[in-house]
């Protein structure tokens, strides 16, 4: 079920619903709203303040029942934190655990005041347009489940209205575009494997283009691809029997004739590793390793529902990676489409395989205006930015900085690493002209020079999701980045 969103300006002591949401920080400081239901009901919210029933500390949550002289059947108050350190990261967590809360109560609709409170250097139209996509993110349930359901299962939250003027619609309009692109992406990453194999991904995109004006999609097989000399990416498709797919999905908003702005995301089905195998712990998690395809999918979707008045590309190069007795094997040298051979060093270095293939077909394909490519491409990554922050990765200054503001403004940050040439000696090889690993030392780095060798010519970034598309752990989701962030860098372009 997608949750509905509005807006409103009733009174929070007038308006009817089954929770109204207001905010109190710490020190017992109440927000405007929340003052105004105090006084409706007679000091309730003050006296469990007093009583440290309410402490205010950021995300506490606590539910006061049809308090007499309120309208609403139940009261959310969450907790702000410390009211001078409060900001745009905090206001987000707020309100993630306040949806949180509403999931666990049997409410089908609420009204929240916290788009209310202030946030330094942010207006009304980002304070819902943050709330939304927060509350959408805290509110998804992946519904493609294997298992019998729960028929006593308790009415679900079903709308939310945030209090706003009509200043903040636009807000709320892209709010509700990137949530269903977020959730394109996180239903897609996850399927297991055996649904979502490469010939999964290309349906979907198909049948999203055909339900669109303005959006084509057209899909390359094996066939075709071993035509037009993908060497590298057929390389890695070679041991399983899920035969791989390039799909590439074009939206013509902008003029005719426009150079596109192109997306490109590793969509690596299921990563075993290949010959070079990966532990057995943990090898459940390798059916996000195409989070980086449903991330760009994602932000496609976004872009296409924002009717953002741009031409957009999206290609994904879609494959699984298997051990088996046609397996590319490490000591192998592959041509890649560029004409450039590599020597596999390590068959669990595969995306970069598949996306050098890929960006070379999408720059001879598309001359885009930008190149942009996201993946879940190292382990290193995550030891050297951990599950918060995106690695951002670009020989060019103003595309780099264009990302980063996009990622502020959406809290869906990105850190930027150093790409220089430096690096680039560690990928040396005696057998081809570049090998596909550069040893231990700043493995995420090296595998962004790799792919910096295909794009040459082109102003291109490359977004390392490896830490940052999946939480963690056996029940751990994927999280929907970084379609926040490339659905405003596209947002930004069309706005210039």
């Amino acid at each position: 079920m997608t949750l509905q969103f509005s807006l409103g300006s009733a009174a929070p002591a007038t308006v009817d619903s089954a929770c109204v949401l207001v905010g109190v920080y710490e020190q017992g400081v109440l927000t405007s709203a929340a003052a105004q239901l105090d006084s409706a009901a007679g000091g309730m919210i003050k006296r469990q303040v007093e009583s440290g029933d309410i402490s205010g500390k950021a995300g506490s949550t606590t539910v006061l029942f049809a308090p007499a002289g309120v309208a609403a059947q139940r009261v959310l108050v969450v907790g702000l934190g410390a009211q001078k350190s409060f900001d745009a990261a905090r206001y987000q967590k707020v309100n993630i655990e306040a949806a949180r809360s509403l999931g666990r109560l049997p409410v089908a609709n609420a009204v929240s005041y916290l788009s209310e409170v202030e946030v330094p250097g942010r207006d009304s139209a980002w304070r819902v347009r943050i709330a939304a996509l927060a509350c959408d993110h805290a509110a998804y349930r992946y519904t493609a489940t294997f298992k019998p359901r729960d028929k006593s299962k308790q009415t679900e939250l079903a709308a939310l209205t945030f209090a706003a003027g009509t200043d903040a619609q636009g807000g709320l309009d892209q709010a509700v575009a990137i949530a269903e692109g977020v959730r394109f992406a996180r239903e897609l990453a996850n399927l297991p494997p055996n649904i979502c194999n490469p010939a999964y991904i290309a349906a979907q995109a198909q049948a999203f283009a055909e339900a669109q004006g303005k959006v084509s999609c057209s899909v390359l097989d094996e066939a075709a691809m071993a035509k037009l000399g993908f060497g590298s990416l057929l390389a890695v498709a070679r041991g399983s029997v899920n035969k791989p797919r390039l799909i590439a999905l074009e939206y013509k908003g902008g003029h005719d004739g426009a150079k596109p702005y192109v997306l490109v995301g590793k969509g690596v089905t299921f990563d075993s590793g290949g010959i070079s195998l990966k532990p057995g712990a943990g090898m459940e998690e390798m059916k996000f390793d195409m989070g980086g395809a449903a991330g760009v999918l994602g932000a496609f979707v976004a872009a296409v529902k924002m009717g953002l008045k741009l031409n957009l590309a999206c290609v994904v190069p879609a494959v699984e990676n298997m051990p088996d007795g046609d397996s590319y094997r490490p000591s192998d040298v592959l041509t890649s489409l560029s004409g450039l051979t590599i020597e596999v060093l390590n068959t669990d270095a595969e995306g970069r395989l598949i996306l050098c293939d890929a960006l070379t077909y999408a720059a001879q394909t598309y001359q885009p205006q930008a190149l942009v490519d996201a993946a879940t491409l190292t382990g290193a990554c995550v030891i050297a930015l951990g599950k918060h922050a995106t690695a951002l990765m670009s020989k060019h200054d103003d595309l780099a900085a264009e990302l980063l503001a996009a990622g502020e403004e959406t809290l869906d940050r990105a850190w930027r690493l150093p790409l220089w040439d430096d690096y680039q000696a560690q990928l040396e090889s005696g057998f081809a002209d570049v090998a596909n690993i550069g040893g231990k030392s700043a493995g995420a780095i090296t595998a962004g020079c790799f792919l910096s060798r295909f794009t040459d010519g082109q102003r291109w970034a490359h977004l390392d999701i490896a830490g940052t598309a999946w939480e963690e752990g056996r029940k751990g989701l994927a999280t929907g980045r970084p379609v926040a962030l490339l659905a405003q860098w596209l947002l930004d372009r069309s706005e210039q």
